[in-house]
């Protein structure tokens, strides 16, 4: 498998995945266009995101940080989290378990 051979998914506005499933993991790699937002939300995976390229401004349990190029952030089980693109930002998110819905 190559990413670049891995077609991309908007799985919700201004986000474009490409998807990589495991056994009990998923990784992404997002391409965010500027100023698209993930409202909050918690769901029962870990996750952990780590900052590419561009600025991302992230709230974890009501708590607003900007995150830039190598930042890394854990967001703990059932975390409410929030985030918007302050400029075009390619993000990482690694999930366990699966996120099937993404698949």
């Amino acid at each position: 498998m190559n990413l670049s051979e891995i077609e991309p998914k908007e799985i919700m506005p201004g986000y474009h995945g490409k998807l990589v499933h495991g056994e009990r993991m998923s990784w992404v790699f997002w391409d965010v266009d500027q100023d698209a937002e993930v409202p909050e939300h918690q769901h029962d995976h870990e996750q952990i995101m780590h900052v590419v390229e561009g600025t991302f401004e992230f709230t974890l349990n009501g708590e607003k940080g900007t995150y830039a190029a190598g930042d890394i952030v854990v967001i703990p089980s059932n975390a409410p989290h929030s985030g918007k693109a302050l400029t075009p930002c390619k993000l990482m998110d690694i999930f366990s378990p699966v996120r099937e819905e993404y698949r």
